[in-house]
């Protein structure tokens, strides 16, 4: 589910995989990892959630 939302999001939004991961969790490889099958722990999850509702309010949506 989280990965369903990430790529929404980066379509949505228009974000490289690689600047998402580095502006949310400071690690340009989370998406290709989540895309193969790492599954981040709770607080990185929370980071990436804080990071997505933050760049939608600052682009006025």
């Amino acid at each position: 589910m989280l990965l369903r939302t990430i790529e929404k999001f980066l379509h949505e939004q228009n974000i490289a995989a690689t600047r998402f991961g580095r502006e949310s969790v400071r690690d340009p490889r989370l998406v290709h990892d989540i895309r193969h099958g790492r599954e981040p722990g709770e607080r990185v999850k929370r980071r990436i959630e804080h990071f997505m509702n933050e760049y939608r309010r600052s682009a006025g949506q």
